[in-house]
């Protein structure tokens, strides 16, 4: 199997009250923890679209897939997410405030999706996460959150830390249009786009993915 698929969409188009009963008793508890209701209908609609999007790639009903999360350092409930019934398929989700997104594929998978804020640089972010040889590139919040997308989806794929994101240098992409469109860096693929409501999204995936 070497397909590899993103989907992403509206919050509100995604979400079900009916679809909680997807979801394992851990992500019920977590979701019932967030304070705000959007915050809670972001993490559910993410939780249900990671399911639909490796149900198409598997070739199985949704409610045949079990999503659990790993963490190295605390253990089950949190990190890395998987699917018990095909650990060995990649899969990742990101929400941001009414958007949600998920990509599955074979080998390592990351998406990140990020709102850009108004205003001028977030000058404190930029000191964080961009390498120095970036720094002069990053003339405003769009250019920004398009390394910060890229970066966080390294991460998600098991690649970098936090503490890393100053050493890894994304120079060499565009940080200029919407999209969607691929690019390639360092034997990765990446596919990423930017929305009319101002979220921008990078999957970093080990084959082509396609976006759905």
């Amino acid at each position: 199997m070497r397909d590899c698929l993103a989907m992403a969409g509206a919050t509100d188009e995604i979400y079900s009250p009916t679809g909680m009963d997807l979801l394992t008793e851990v992500e019920r508890d977590r979701a019932a923890k967030f304070l705000r209701e959007g915050d809670r209908r972001d993490f559910v609609a993410a939780h249900l679209l990671v399911r639909r999007c490796a149900a198409k790639v598997v070739g199985v009903p949704e409610d045949r897939l079990t999503l659990l999360q790993h963490c190295d350092r605390c253990g089950p409930g949190h990190g890395r997410p998987y699917l018990a019934e095909v650990p060995e398929l990649g899969v990742s989700l990101s929400h941001s405030h009414g958007y949600v997104c998920a990509a599955v594929g074979p080998g390592r998978v990351g998406v990140d999706a990020e709102h850009v804020p108004e205003g001028p640089l977030d000058e404190a972010l930029a000191a964080h996460a961009l390498a120095p040889v970036e720094r002069p590139l990053a003339r405003d919040n769009e250019a920004l959150i398009r390394f910060w997308v890229r970066k966080e989806a390294l991460i998600k794929r098991g690649e970098l830390t936090l503490d890393d994101l100053r050493t890894t240098d994304l120079s060499g992409l565009p940080i200029d249009g919407d999209g969607p469109r691929r690019l390639e860096w360092a034997g990765r693929h990446l596919l990423e786009w930017r929305t009319g409501s101002g979220v921008a999204v990078c999957v970093v995936t080990d084959h082509p993915a396609t976006l759905g």
